[in-house]
């Protein structure tokens, strides 16, 4: 994507400490800048938490905006309750973006446009390249 449009992709490093926990750094100054992280969320689940501290760490940083574009939405088939005592985890997951400092989101459309709801009403817009709600 960043080839395409032209734009270097930003210094990242991602590791793991001893007992398996991740370390996310950017490398770069991102200071009043606008950030797009391209993320997807499918599992294992360590890849919402990729997103998710890469997110704070811009946003600790000092973005201007940041956006997580997701090429696919993990746990969009999961957005709503159909039965007793489930969890709405589409809904879980975009507040978990949007509490972590995600300004919004941008993807190349869901895989059930039911979560776009979701998403829409969890405070933050869902976008995708042909609609922004």
């Amino acid at each position: 994507m960043a080839e395409h449009l032209g734009q270097p992709l930003c210094a990242v490093t991602i590791r793991r400490f001893a007992d398996g926990e991740l370390f996310v750094k950017i490398d770069e100054n991102v200071r009043g800048r606008d950030v797009f992280i391209i993320q997807p969320t499918n599992p294992p689940a360590e890849n919402h938490l990729e997103l998710l501290f890469l997110i704070d760490a811009a946003r600790r940083a000092s973005a201007a905006r940041i956006t997580a574009v997701l090429p696919y939405f993990g746990y969009a088939r999961q957005d709503r309750k159909d039965q007793p005592r489930v969890a709405i985890s589409a809904k879980l997951m975009g507040e978990l973006d949007h509490g972590g400092g995600c300004g919004s989101r941008a993807g190349d459309g869901l895989p059930f446009p039911p979560a776009a709801g979701v998403l829409r009403h969890s405070g933050r817009p869902f976008c995708t390249p042909h609609r922004c709600s």
